[in-house]
């Protein structure tokens, strides 16, 4: 089984549009699946993800020859994209300790060194795939997924300190009903959380199977004929555990800040609160006036930072071969 089918592959590397020799940022490898077609037009990749074991995944990936020498690979979140391009002594410190010959300066180094000391910006392109891994899901270990019983875990990093079942057992009710309802669009979520509260009482609930027991306990008859009724649950828990939400439209912004003129910035999205947040920002970098429509001037001064294309779906074939992918929307603007 592959680590994970990348959605939307061919129509992110087009819509990129890379240049040969350029460096480009994916900020969510994942299993490499995207990286590696920006790899293989000869082109740089710095590459970043929160989780280690796509970490490892796409260092034995990318260990050919051919590679050497043309990417980086950081262990972080997308959204201190900020701080790690500040440090730029460090950036290129891990370019030297990543290459394998070490007698010669990697090109990646080169390009980099070049674009720091010409004050230029240092991407040409961008990506995020906002998903999850296929990895994650299949992974009974990592506790996202109801189809397995687990412990409830469901961090994508897992050094992280916050896991599932301190969220399940530990935040308080209010809080609780609060993120079912704003990251789940869970219409049960009072009457969930009320059962939740009734068995953490007695225990604390530690598995996958236990949170999906008491969930479809709390869904009335008539409802239960409904495919997956943990589904948004789980979504909800895992968005908190992850804080997959907060600080994403900052994160873009700055990613955007470091792409050069005429760079693109491409990002896939699944559910309606991500959709929600790229719209938001992809459409104040390019709209040319933010002022109220009431108004008979323009009194904002604000102007468009680049241009935007349509959006993306997934192709019939891909549907096909991926039901994953069926959520999934590519967005994408160019810098001008």
């Amino acid at each position: 089984m592959p680590y994970h089918i990348p959605v939307l592959k061919n129509e992110t590397i087009d819509a990129l549009n890379i240049k040969e020799g350029k460096i480009y940022l994916d900020g969510t490898m994942g299993g490499g699946g995207h990286s590696e077609e920006i790899l293989k037009k000869n082109a740089l990749l710095i590459g970043v993800d929160r989780d280690i074991d796509a970490i490892n995944e796409c260092k034995n990936r990318f260990n050919k020859t051919q590679y050497d020498g043309n990417y980086i690979i950081i262990k972080d979140n997308f959204k201190n994209i900020k701080s790690i391009f500040d440090d730029k002594d460090l950036l290129i410190n891990k370019t030297l300790n990543q290459n394998n010959d070490n007698t010669k300066i990697p090109k990646i180094n080169s390009v980099l060194i070049q674009k720091i000391e010409n004050g230029q910006k240092p991407i040409s392109g961008a990506m995020l795939d906002l998903g999850f891994s296929s990895h994650q899901i299949d992974e009974p270990s990592r506790g996202m997924s109801f189809r397995f019983d687990a412990p409830l875990d469901m961090r994508m990093d897992t050094s992280s300190p916050l896991t599932a079942e301190q969220v399940i057992n530990e935040y308080p009710t209010d809080q609780l009903i609060k993120i079912l309802f704003e990251y789940g669009d869970e219409k049960f979520a009072r009457k969930i959380i009320s059962n939740i509260n009734r068995v953490r009482q007695s225990k604390r609930i530690e598995t996958t199977a236990q949170l999906s027991d008491i969930v479809k306990s709390s869904i009335p008859k008539k409802f239960k004929n409904e495919a997956y009724p943990e589904k948004k649950v789980f979504q909800a828990i895992r968005i908190e555990v992850n804080s997959e939400l907060e600080g994403l439209e900052k994160s873009i912004y700055d990613i955007f800040d470091l792409i050069e003129s005429g760079g693109r910035l491409c990002i896939i999205s699944f559910h309606s609160l991500e959709h929600r947040i790229v719209k938001k920002v992809f459409a104040d970098l390019t709209a040319d006036c933010v002022c109220d429509k009431s108004l008979p001037v323009c009194v904002c001064n604000h102007k468009k930072r680049a241009i935007a294309f349509k959006k993306v779906p997934p192709s019939a074939a891909e549907l096909k071969e991926n039901s994953k992918s069926a959520s999934a929307t590519l967005r994408y603007i160019e810098k001008i």
